[in-house]
Protein backbone atom coordinates (compact mmCIF):
# COMPACT_ATOMS: atom_id res chain seq x y z
CA UNK A 1 0.00 0.00 0.00
CA UNK A 2 1.82 3.42 -1.04
CA UNK A 3 1.35 6.07 1.02
CA UNK A 4 2.10 10.01 0.04
CA UNK A 5 1.38 12.89 3.14
CA UNK A 6 0.39 15.98 1.17
CA UNK A 7 0.45 19.29 3.39
CA UNK A 8 -1.86 21.67 2.14
CA UNK A 9 -0.92 25.95 2.77
CA UNK A 10 -1.43 29.49 1.75
CA UNK A 11 0.10 32.46 2.40
CA UNK A 12 -3.95 34.15 3.50
CA UNK A 13 -4.67 33.22 6.51
CA UNK A 14 -7.25 35.54 8.16
CA UNK A 15 -5.82 35.08 11.65
CA UNK A 16 -2.45 34.61 10.68
CA UNK A 17 -0.84 35.78 7.46
CA UNK A 18 2.14 34.17 6.17
CA UNK A 19 1.53 31.28 8.59
CA UNK A 20 3.35 28.72 6.60
CA UNK A 21 6.93 30.14 7.00
CA UNK A 22 6.38 31.86 10.13
CA UNK A 23 9.85 31.24 12.19
CA UNK A 24 9.72 28.34 15.53
CA UNK A 25 12.75 28.08 17.03
CA UNK A 26 14.80 29.57 13.78
CA UNK A 27 12.77 27.23 11.66
CA UNK A 28 9.64 27.17 9.49
CA UNK A 29 6.79 25.98 10.71
CA UNK A 30 6.14 24.26 7.14
CA UNK A 31 9.72 22.74 7.54
CA UNK A 32 9.33 21.26 11.03
CA UNK A 33 5.42 19.76 9.41
CA UNK A 34 7.64 18.35 6.50
CA UNK A 35 10.46 17.14 8.47
CA UNK A 36 8.43 15.43 11.12
CA UNK A 37 6.32 13.78 8.34
CA UNK A 38 9.27 12.60 6.83
CA UNK A 39 10.18 10.76 9.68
CA UNK A 40 7.32 8.53 9.50
CA UNK A 41 8.04 5.33 7.86
CA UNK A 42 4.63 4.27 6.43
CA UNK A 43 4.87 7.68 4.53
CA UNK A 44 6.35 7.14 0.85
CA UNK A 45 6.64 10.44 0.44
CA UNK A 46 5.63 13.73 1.67
CA UNK A 47 4.86 16.51 -0.44
CA UNK A 48 3.73 20.41 -0.58
CA UNK A 49 0.70 21.63 -2.22
CA UNK A 50 0.49 25.20 -2.66
CA UNK A 51 -1.01 28.23 -4.24
CA UNK A 52 1.81 30.72 -3.68
CA UNK A 53 5.45 30.92 -5.28
CA UNK A 54 7.30 32.24 -2.06
CA UNK A 55 5.94 29.21 -0.29
CA UNK A 56 7.21 26.94 -3.35
CA UNK A 57 10.76 28.97 -3.22
CA UNK A 58 10.73 27.83 0.47
CA UNK A 59 9.71 24.67 0.64
CA UNK A 60 12.20 23.76 -2.11
CA UNK A 61 15.17 25.12 -0.51
CA UNK A 62 15.06 22.00 2.13
CA UNK A 63 14.36 19.45 -0.57
CA UNK A 64 10.20 19.24 -0.72
CA UNK A 65 8.16 18.27 -3.70
CA UNK A 66 6.18 21.12 -4.30
CA UNK A 67 2.86 20.80 -6.20
CA UNK A 68 1.50 24.30 -7.48
CA UNK A 69 -2.58 24.49 -6.89
CA UNK A 70 -5.41 27.06 -7.48
CA UNK A 71 -5.69 29.88 -5.28
CA UNK A 72 -9.87 29.06 -5.19
CA UNK A 73 -9.73 26.43 -2.72
CA UNK A 74 -11.68 27.52 0.29
CA UNK A 75 -10.98 23.42 1.87
CA UNK A 76 -7.57 22.18 2.49
CA UNK A 77 -8.82 18.69 1.17
CA UNK A 78 -9.70 20.31 -1.98
CA UNK A 79 -6.40 21.60 -2.42
CA UNK A 80 -5.10 17.88 -1.22
CA UNK A 81 -7.44 16.35 -3.79
CA UNK A 82 -5.88 18.58 -6.56
CA UNK A 83 -2.67 17.91 -6.19
CA UNK A 84 -3.38 14.06 -5.46
CA UNK A 85 -5.14 13.49 -8.56
CA UNK A 86 -1.38 13.54 -10.97
CA UNK A 87 0.11 11.34 -7.71
CA UNK A 88 0.47 8.06 -7.95
CA UNK A 89 -0.58 6.41 -4.40
CA UNK A 90 -3.04 3.88 -2.85
CA UNK A 91 -3.54 6.22 0.30
CA UNK A 92 -3.11 10.12 0.73
CA UNK A 93 -2.65 11.18 3.94
CA UNK A 94 -3.54 14.83 4.45
CA UNK A 95 -1.50 16.59 7.01
CA UNK A 96 -2.30 19.96 8.04
CA UNK A 97 0.66 22.79 8.24
CA UNK A 98 0.10 24.15 11.46
CA UNK A 99 0.55 21.27 12.80
CA UNK A 100 4.11 21.70 13.36
CA UNK A 101 4.11 18.84 16.56
CA UNK A 102 3.02 16.53 14.49
CA UNK A 103 4.86 13.03 15.51
CA UNK A 104 5.68 9.77 12.81
CA UNK A 105 3.81 7.88 15.58
CA UNK A 106 0.41 9.62 15.09
CA UNK A 107 0.72 9.28 11.20
CA UNK A 108 1.66 5.24 12.33
CA UNK A 109 -1.81 5.07 14.25
CA UNK A 110 -3.97 6.99 11.73
CA UNK A 111 -2.54 4.63 8.76
CA UNK A 112 -2.92 1.12 10.36
CA UNK A 113 -6.49 1.38 10.37
CA UNK A 114 -6.73 1.14 6.41
CA UNK A 115 -4.02 -0.96 6.59
CA UNK A 116 -6.06 -3.61 8.50
CA UNK A 117 -9.63 -3.00 6.92
CA UNK A 118 -9.49 -2.95 3.40
CA UNK A 119 -13.24 -1.36 3.06
CA UNK A 120 -12.16 1.42 4.97
CA UNK A 121 -11.80 5.00 3.50
CA UNK A 122 -10.96 7.52 5.64
CA UNK A 123 -9.58 7.90 9.04
CA UNK A 124 -9.10 10.82 11.23
CA UNK A 125 -7.29 11.55 14.06
CA UNK A 126 -8.51 12.80 17.51
CA UNK A 127 -7.14 13.97 20.70
CA UNK A 128 -9.00 13.56 23.88
CA UNK A 129 -9.04 17.85 25.72
CA UNK A 130 -10.89 19.47 28.85
CA UNK A 131 -13.23 21.89 29.08
CA UNK A 132 -11.26 24.84 28.30
CA UNK A 133 -10.19 23.52 24.93
CA UNK A 134 -13.45 22.04 24.10
CA UNK A 135 -14.98 26.32 24.77
CA UNK A 136 -12.00 27.42 21.92
CA UNK A 137 -13.74 28.01 18.75
CA UNK A 138 -10.50 27.31 16.78
CA UNK A 139 -10.55 23.63 17.86
CA UNK A 140 -13.09 21.17 16.16
CA UNK A 141 -14.60 19.22 18.39
CA UNK A 142 -15.91 15.42 17.37
CA UNK A 143 -18.69 13.06 18.64
CA UNK A 144 -18.41 9.59 17.53
CA UNK A 145 -20.69 6.53 17.63
CA UNK A 146 -19.51 3.33 19.45
CA UNK A 147 -17.82 2.30 16.36
CA UNK A 148 -15.12 5.43 16.49
CA UNK A 149 -17.44 6.30 13.30
CA UNK A 150 -17.60 10.05 13.77
CA UNK A 151 -21.40 11.22 14.01
CA UNK A 152 -20.62 15.37 14.29
CA UNK A 153 -17.86 17.84 14.32
CA UNK A 154 -18.37 21.71 15.73
CA UNK A 155 -16.22 24.25 16.77
CA UNK A 156 -19.22 24.48 19.41
CA UNK A 157 -18.26 22.16 23.01
CA UNK A 158 -20.14 19.06 21.84
CA UNK A 159 -21.80 17.22 24.10
CA UNK A 160 -22.71 20.20 25.67
CA UNK A 161 -20.89 20.63 28.97
CA UNK A 162 -23.64 22.26 31.10
CA UNK A 163 -25.17 18.99 32.91
CA UNK A 164 -21.49 18.33 34.00
CA UNK A 165 -21.74 14.96 32.35
CA UNK A 166 -18.60 14.97 29.96
CA UNK A 167 -15.15 15.89 31.08
CA UNK A 168 -13.14 14.61 28.23
CA UNK A 169 -14.25 15.89 24.82
CA UNK A 170 -12.38 14.54 21.40
CA UNK A 171 -10.85 17.23 19.48
CA UNK A 172 -9.95 16.50 15.71
CA UNK A 173 -6.35 16.84 14.87
CA UNK A 174 -5.81 17.72 11.22
CA UNK A 175 -4.18 14.31 10.28
CA UNK A 176 -6.61 12.75 7.90
CA UNK A 177 -6.00 9.53 5.65
CA UNK A 178 -8.13 8.89 2.48
CA UNK A 179 -7.90 6.07 0.36
CA UNK A 180 -6.72 8.44 -2.83
CA UNK A 181 -10.37 7.17 -5.10
CA UNK A 182 -12.56 8.33 -2.14
CA UNK A 183 -10.84 11.47 -1.83
CA UNK A 184 -11.18 12.60 -5.26
CA UNK A 185 -14.90 11.55 -5.29
CA UNK A 186 -15.51 13.18 -1.85
CA UNK A 187 -13.94 16.46 -3.40
CA UNK A 188 -15.89 16.34 -6.56
CA UNK A 189 -19.34 16.37 -4.88
CA UNK A 190 -20.47 20.02 -3.88
CA UNK A 191 -19.63 21.64 -0.50
CA UNK A 192 -22.80 20.78 1.98
CA UNK A 193 -24.33 23.16 4.06
CA UNK A 194 -22.64 22.13 7.52
CA UNK A 195 -19.26 21.97 6.05
CA UNK A 196 -19.94 25.35 4.98
CA UNK A 197 -21.41 26.46 8.60
CA UNK A 198 -18.82 25.09 10.56
CA UNK A 199 -15.73 25.60 8.06
CA UNK A 200 -15.16 21.44 9.29
CA UNK A 201 -13.85 19.81 5.36
CA UNK A 202 -14.80 16.25 6.80
CA UNK A 203 -18.80 17.40 7.34
CA UNK A 204 -18.95 17.06 3.97
CA UNK A 205 -18.33 13.19 4.36
CA UNK A 206 -20.72 13.49 6.83
CA UNK A 207 -23.62 14.94 5.49
CA UNK A 208 -22.87 12.36 2.44
CA UNK A 209 -23.36 9.67 4.59
CA UNK A 210 -19.70 8.41 4.85
CA UNK A 211 -17.89 6.96 7.78
CA UNK A 212 -15.35 8.85 8.88
CA UNK A 213 -13.34 6.29 11.45
CA UNK A 214 -11.59 8.25 14.93
CA UNK A 215 -8.83 7.34 15.53
CA UNK A 216 -7.64 8.71 19.21
CA UNK A 217 -3.92 9.19 19.81
CA UNK A 218 -2.13 9.94 22.69
CA UNK A 219 0.58 11.90 21.92
CA UNK A 220 0.19 15.65 22.39
CA UNK A 221 0.26 18.29 19.47
CA UNK A 222 -0.82 21.97 19.71
CA UNK A 223 -1.72 23.50 16.36
CA UNK A 224 -1.03 27.29 15.18
CA UNK A 225 -3.84 29.30 14.74
CA UNK A 226 -2.94 32.51 15.59
CA UNK A 227 0.86 34.42 16.37
CA UNK A 228 0.28 33.65 20.21
CA UNK A 229 0.41 29.77 19.23
CA UNK A 230 3.85 30.21 18.30
CA UNK A 231 5.49 30.58 22.01
CA UNK A 232 3.18 27.33 22.95
CA UNK A 233 4.45 25.57 20.54
CA UNK A 234 7.89 26.91 20.62
CA UNK A 235 7.94 26.01 24.96
CA UNK A 236 6.63 22.08 24.07
CA UNK A 237 9.14 21.64 20.80
CA UNK A 238 12.07 22.23 23.34
CA UNK A 239 11.79 19.24 25.20
CA UNK A 240 10.63 17.05 21.98
CA UNK A 241 12.53 14.08 20.91
CA UNK A 242 12.27 14.29 17.58
CA UNK A 243 13.45 18.33 16.95
CA UNK A 244 16.84 17.39 17.22
CA UNK A 245 17.19 15.16 14.25
CA UNK A 246 16.35 18.18 11.38
CA UNK A 247 16.80 21.31 13.02
CA UNK A 248 20.17 22.13 12.49
CA UNK A 249 20.10 21.60 8.80
CA UNK A 250 17.00 24.52 8.99
CA UNK A 251 18.84 26.50 11.33
CA UNK A 252 22.15 26.66 9.07
CA UNK A 253 20.25 27.45 6.17
CA UNK A 254 17.97 30.52 7.96
CA UNK A 255 21.71 31.43 9.99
Amino acid sequence: MRCVGIIPVRMASVRFPGKPLAPILGVSMLEHVYQRSRLCRRLDEVVVATCDDDIRAAAETFGARVVMTSHRHERAAERVAEAAAAIETDVVVLIQGDEPLVQPQMLEELLTPLEEDPALQCTNLMMLVGEEDARDPDQIKVVCDRARNALYMSREPVPSPQRGAVTQWGRQVGLIAFRKAFLLQLMALSPTPLEQAESVDMLRALEHGFPVRMVTTRHHTHPVDTPADVAIVETLMQADQWLASYAALGQARHG
